[in-house]
């Protein structure tokens, strides 16, 4: 339920002696590139507070968007002119005009200015009830920003010109209380002078040794290093524990992953220990948690993964950046382990053209994590942060999370999706993973602006739909995914045989004529797709059995492996007729795909089944 304002507090509140309104504001960013817009902010209660540092004597001008641009954006606009302080609320609409709100429901708490700059505090509800405002939720909050060296007159605002901009942010993460001292030590798995190629996608692995620790430490910070000027190109890092059975020379140089030449010693490295994606800051443990380090079951060589984003085709770029890992010897009391969950990436998680709205979903399924958390029976495992990941487009993640057929509260979620900007959602309360809970990964997809298919795969343009959940006590569980049966997704485009024995990837067609001797990937381009088409063959890819992954963390798998039906409570029916399999005439349903799977994984690859990381 809303709750209106009550304004006559707001003439109430304290007024700090010196630089502000004495309310703390525990978050604080810059908006801009050149050092000049200073965004802080603090939930309390309801309301949400911001602080405003902006170099100009003129207005500051502060919102939200749902897109980033300035159609339809809720827009306060502030400052101080001839010493009088002053606050509007604005609203633009879709074709961008400036509209000054009859509901003004962002309420001024402090202003000063000086001769350099501005400074504004402000607080509005979370949810205001007016249909001109965004509501604030734990989702990505596009913020828009934008000053002028001259207050606001009476015709309004002038136009900010080039002094603007936007910036994804996740407003209401919770206060990270935990800081750490100067003294603490660190260590940097660091890439050196990785040339990337002017191509789209590059995906860069170098293995580390971790320093010789004498007794156990734990890591309770990593934070990453970027190259300056390159914010932009590294989307992502990922850190996985290898084998132990190694000499120092498998450190000798760093190679492009899932290259058929790449090193033998990179297959072993199938153990997410760590991941950060674009847009997101260091990451500190709960108090009580922390990475282990120097026992015989913690890594002793990691595989750095940096996923490169250049779309320009840049020439020329050198890059050195990678993770820094704080640690300590003061022990924590529990160890921390990552599950990845969701669809396992691959080109069997198809998503047709010109469709706004297009759903995936990864099953962690009840018989993994019945078998994986037995010896944690009954207290489970306790999930403290999770990072949502999708690519180009994604728009919406949700982790669900059921138990005895009952949907509990959601792990997480990101309504408002923006592939530039992920990093982990520190849950506000740990949840707690029971043997025989299931998780479901839903994505949310757009494709209208495509004309061909979209698959599962590495590349920024291909998609995935996965969840990192970090949790303690560590368990030997590293992956739990799934995805749907093909052969299905097939016959829904009027597929009859595929040639058998399978030799080649993606695999051939036999008939029908229209798609003889074409690929799986070419036939699904082939299809005219329509937005009915599109809405149907989403209904029969969320009711078709999944084929399952659940991983131990020596790359062994647990014995519940293959074929499984969706639980009923999420089971949507859809008929279908079994395929002829060439001239045997046996159904392909279900049983070529796990074959398939474990010999071809993604883009053809027969190096590795492993999952494929954001």
């Amino acid at each position: 339920m809303c709750r209106w304002p009550l304004l006559l507090l707001w003439g109430l509140l304290p007024r700090a002696a010196a630089g502000g309104s004495g309310w703390p504001f525990p978050h604080r960013t810059l908006l801009d590139s050149e050092g000049k817009y200073w965004l802080s902010w603090g939930q309390r209660g309801g309301r949400l507070a911001f602080r405003l540092e902006v170099r100009t004597a003129g207005y500051v001008g502060f919102g939200f968007s749902s897109t980033g641009a300035m159609a339809a954006a809720d827009i306060v606009v502030g400052g101080v002119a001839r010493g009088r302080p002053y606050l509007q609320d604005y609203f633009t609409n879709a074709n961008r005009e400036l509209r000054k709100d009859a509901q003004q429901d962002y309420h001024l708490e402090y202003a000063m200015e000086n001769s350099t700059h501005t400074v504004i505090e402000f607080a509005r509800e979370l949810h205001t009830c007016d249909l001109n405002d965004k509501s604030i939720t734990e989702s990505t909050v596009r913020v828009i920003w934008a000053y002028h060296h001259e207050d606001v007159g009476e015709a309004g605002p002038k136009y900010h010109e080039s002094n603007r901009g936007t910036k994804s942010l996740r407003l209401l993460n919770p206060e990270k209380t935990n800081m750490l001292s100067t003294d603490v030590p660190y260590f940097d798995l660091v890439n050196q002078d990785v040339p990337i190629p002017n191509k789209g996608t590059t995906y860069w692995c170098q293995m580390f040794k971790i320093p010789m620790l004498q007794e156990k430490h734990h890591v309770i910070k990593v934070e990453p290093v970027i190259q300056k000027g390159h914010e932009s190109l590294v989307h992502h890092i990922l850190l996985y524990q290898c084998s132990s059975n190694f000499s120092d020379s498998v450190l000798d140089d760093g190679h492009e992953c899932y290259h058929p030449n790449m090193p033998d010693a990179f297959l072993t490295c199938e153990t997410v220990i760590f991941a950060w994606a674009i847009g997101g800051e260091g990451f500190s443990y709960p108090p009580h948690v922390g990475l282990s380090l120097g026992t015989p079951l913690d890594p002793h060589y990691v595989l750095l993964e940096v996923h490169y984003d250049n779309p320009t085709y840049k020439e020329g770029l050198i890059d050195n950046s990678g993770l820094r890992l704080f640690y300590t010897a003061d022990i924590r009391k529990y160890d921390a382990g990552v599950i990845e969950a969701g669809l396992w990436v691959s080109l069997f998680h198809t998503i047709p053209p010109g469709l706004p709205d297009f759903r995936s979903e990864g099953h962690c399924t009840l018989e993994c994590l019945e078998e994986a958390l037995e010896a944690e029976k009954p207290s489970g495992i306790h999930v403290f942060a999770v990072l949502l990941h999708a690519h180009l487009a994604g728009r919406g993640i949700r982790l669900r999370h059921f138990r005895k057929g009952e949907e509990m509260r959601l792990l997480a979620y990101d309504d408002d999706f923006d592939f530039n900007f992920q990093e982990f959602q520190y849950l506000k309360e740990e949840q707690t993973i029971l043997p025989g809970d299931n998780l479901i990964t839903e994505c949310r997809y757009n494709t209208k602006d495509r004309a061909r298919m979209t698959w599962g795969g590495l590349s920024t343009r291909n998609e995935m739909c996965l969840s990192y959940l970090l949790y303690y006590p560590r368990i030997n569980l590293t992956r739990c995914a799934s995805i749907p049966d093909i052969m299905e997704q097939l016959q829904f485009i009027g597929v009859k045989e595929i040639y058998r024995p399978v030799t080649t990837w993606p695999f051939i067609i036999k008939s029908p004529k229209q798609y003889k001797n074409l690929s799986f990937m070419d036939a699904m381009n082939k299809f005219k797709w329509t937005k009915k088409e599109g809405l149907a063959f989403n209904k029969l890819v969320l009711s078709l059995p999944v084929n399952v992954r659940c991983s131990k963390t020596d790359n062994a798998e647990w014995s519940i492996q293959g074929m499984t039906a969706l639980p009923p409570d999420i089971e949507r029916p859809y008929q279908a007729e079994p395929l002829v399999c060439g001239a045997s005439s046996t159904s392909l349903r279900g049983n070529v795909c796990l074959e398939l799977l474990l010999s071809f994984v993604v883009l053809g690859s027969t190096l590795s089944t492993r999952s494929f990381c954001p």
